[in-house]
C-alpha cells in the first residue's frame, strides 16, 4: 500500500510540474502575442489617424507625425461645445501650416454633431468632415460627405470670405446653402465652423506655441 501511495505521490508531483511548465509557456506566449498585437494595433491606429486626417488637409504637404503634435484645449474656451477640444497641429519642415480641430456642435436637431475642421495659417478652412451625428436619415444626415456634397461648400472659406455677418444659411440672410427640409442641422454646423475660425484667428500663436519644434517624420 505504501509503495502504491508513493507512486501516486510521484505521479501527482510530475503532473503538477507539467502543468506548471505548460502554464509558464502559455503565459509567455500570451505575453509575447500581446506585445506584438499592441505594437500592431498602435501602428494600425496611427495609419487610420493619418488616413482620416489627410483628406481634411486637402493636399497640404506636411512632414510631422500628427499624433505627436496634438494638444487639448481645456474649457473654458470659445470653441464649440465648451468642452476639451483636441487639435492636431500640422507642420512642414517645422513651420506651422494648418491645425485640425475636433469640435462638437451641441445644438444639432437630434443631438451633438462632432466635426473635424481643418484651418490653414491664413485662417481659411481647408476642409470639414462630420465624424459623428444622430441627425435624421435623408434630411440632416446629408451633412455627411458620403451622402451629399453640402459640406464641401466650406472649403477655402474664412471670416473674410464670406464676411462674418454672412455666415448663415440663405434662409437667414447668409450665403450658405441649406438642406431641403432641414435647417437646424446646417445652422449648427455653420455656427461651429464660424466659432472655430474665430478662435483660431484670435489664438493662432497659442495653438502653435510649443517648447521645441516637432520632430520631422514623414507619415507612413
Amino acid at each position: 500500500m505504501s509503495a502504491v501511495a508513493g507512486g501516486d505521490d510521484v505521479s501527482i508531483w510530475k503532473s503538477g510540474v507539467i502543468l506548471a511548465v505548460l502554464a509558464a509557456i502559455c503565459t509567455a506566449l500570451v505575453s509575447f502575442t500581446h506585445k506584438i498585437t499592441t505594437v500592431r494595433i498602435a501602428a494600425n491606429e496611427q495609419a487610420y489617424l493619418e488616413q482620416s486626417l489627410a483628406p481634411v488637409l486637402a493636399g497640404i504637404p506636411y512632414t510631422n507625425n500628427l499624433s505627436e503634435s496634438t494638444i487639448v484645449i481645456e474649457p473654458p474656451n470659445q470653441l464649440p461645445g465648451d468642452a476639451p477640444v483636441t487639435v492636431y497641429r500640422v507642420y512642414s519642415d517645422q513651420v506651422p501650416v494648418a491645425a485640425l480641430f475636433v469640435v462638437v456642435a451641441r445644438d444639432g436637431f437630434t443631438g451633438p454633431i462632432k466635426l473635424l475642421i481643418g484651418i490653414d495659417t491664413t485662417a481659411s478652412v481647408t476642409s470639414v468632415r462630420i465624424l459623428e451625428h444622430r441627425e435624421t436619415p435623408g434630411l440632416g444626415d446629408l451633412i455627411e460627405s458620403s451622402k451629399s456634397d453640402w459640406i464641401q461648400q466650406f472649403r477655402k472659406t474664412s471670416l473674410a470670405t464670406p464676411s462674418r455677418e454672412n455666415w448663415s444659411i440663405k434662409r437667414d440672410g447668409g450665403v450658405f446653402d441649406q438642406l431641403t427640409g432641414a435647417s437646424v442641422t446646417p445652422r449648427a454646423v455653420i455656427k461651429a465652423i464660424k466659432e472655430t475660425l474665430t478662435y483660431f484667428e484670435e489664438n493662432q500663436e497659442t495653438v502653435f506655441a510649443i517648447e521645441e519644434p516637432p520632430t520631422d517624420e514623414s507619415p507612413e
